[in-house]
């Protein structure tokens, strides 16, 4: 292979680059990305980038020993590929062909089309996104966050912590549930009912009223009004595919892919939040949407791609850690069918305990609550991958 194209200058992208050097290429190494920052660190975003602890200087992942030797184009979005010889079209009207791509071009938040261009409405997914929400943050305004997932929790508690009125507000019956399973899931949310933070589940939102490019308030199905000065949405992640489509790489739900990243086409590899990876432990496809899960897996899709032969790699269970009102929530593995939830240290009225998931006598995920320690012993426990390969995807036509 002489030549390797990395599209997204990410986490992911970062990773599969530096991996590519460690297993030996020495060819052509070309990263493409659509910021025209260098890949930066996303958790900090709606933590300490908020609270305005770090800048943006401190979220920059390169260290001088990375010796990528790379040709970066920045500021430049892919805009097509031709999978049979591996060209990707870019927006600047420029091409790139490669005897290797990984993809890695990550997912983007969700809109709220109805909120669309107004002053007061954010999202929170790269670096411009939280430099544009951290100035609306003061003590006594009234921020409405439009989706109870992590990054809207995290934000919530950074707002709560700058002294704001903060209302979450979420569809779900049970915040965090598809993560945490639903016990679990409450547990969580009572943290930020303790901490002052309106959290109404189950609701519906009806319509918002605006004026002079600002939401002032949204209104509930039931008939309440959330007045609101600043209104955060976090209604999750689409992953950035469109470029894409007619390429002859299959997509479902992001960019279908085996157990070691390789897609239905020869020579092209998919990593981060937009690849649909075939989990072993689960027998099924699943995007892993986590730090961890990009910064480990593009070491095992680029030995796939610099070795057809490689056999295959264990990947470790997905893992995610998050910081709420003081308290740090770690989980690994996958909570998808477990049977029995048993708490082996602390108390979860507390906010400060350790439970482990099973499935019959199989540990299968755990969450620990400012049990960092005990945390990390019962994850090394976690159920190995298969060891049978899955077969791999059938080629595109």
């Amino acid at each position: 292979m002489q030549t390797l194209a990395i599209v997204g200058a990410s986490l992911a992208g970062l990773s599969a680059a530096r991996a590519a050097r460690a297993q030996g290429f020495g060819g052509r190494l070309i990263i493409i990305g659509d910021e025209q920052h260098r890949p930066y660190d996303r958790p900090p975003l709606s933590k300490d980038f908020l609270l305005g602890a770090i800048t943006a200087e401190d979220l920059f992942l390169e260290t001088p020993d990375d010796g990528l030797d790379a040709e970066w184009i920045l500021g430049v979005t892919a805009v097509g590929l031709d999978a049979a010889s591996r060209t990707i079209t870019l927006s600047n009207g420029g091409s790139v062909t490669a005897d290797g791509i990984v993809i890695a071009t990550g997912a983007r938040s969700r809109k709220l089309p109805a909120l669309e261009g107004l002053d007061n409405v954010s999202y929170l997914r790269t670096i411009a996104d939280a430099e544009g929400l951290a100035p609306k943050l003061a003590t006594g305004k009234r921020m409405v966050i439009i989706g109870a997932g992590f990054i809207g929790a995290e934000a919530a508690s950074v707002a709560a912590t700058l002294g704001m009125d903060v209302t979450m507000v979420d569809y779900a019956r049970v915040p965090f549930a598809p993560q945490l399973g639903e016990d679990m899931g409450a547990t969580v949310a009572k943290l930020h009912t303790a901490r002052k933070v309106n959290l109404i589940c189950g609701a519906e939102i009806e319509s918002f009223a605006i004026e002079d490019g600002n939401v002032t308030a949204l209104r509930l199905a039931d008939g309440r009004d959330l007045p609101a000065d600043v209104v955060l949405v976090g209604i999750g992640a689409q992953p950035n595919v469109e470029w894409l489509e007619g390429s002859g790489v299959e997509l479902r739900n992001g960019v279908l892919c085996d157990a070691m990243g390789r897609t239905t086409a020869p020579g092209i590899v998919a990593v981060g939040d937009c690849a649909n990876w075939f989990e072993l432990t689960l027998g099924e496809h699943r995007r892993v949407e986590h730090w961890t899960g990009a910064l480990e897996r593009p070491a095992v899709a680029v030995q796939a791609l610099l070795d057809a032969d490689a056999p295959q790699q264990a990947v470790k269970p997905p893992y995610f850690w998050s910081e709420q009102h003081g308290v740090k929530i770690q989980f690994a593995g996958h909570s998808a069918g477990y049977d029995r939830l048993v708490i082996e240290a602390g108390d979860p009225e507390e906010h400060n305990f350790l439970a482990v998931y099973y499935r019959g006598e199989t540990p299968v995920a755990v969450l620990g609550m400012d049990q960092p320690r005990l945390f990390t012993k019962w994850r090394r426990s976690l159920a190995a991958p298969a060891t049978k390969p899955a077969p791999l995807l059938a080629a595109a036509s």
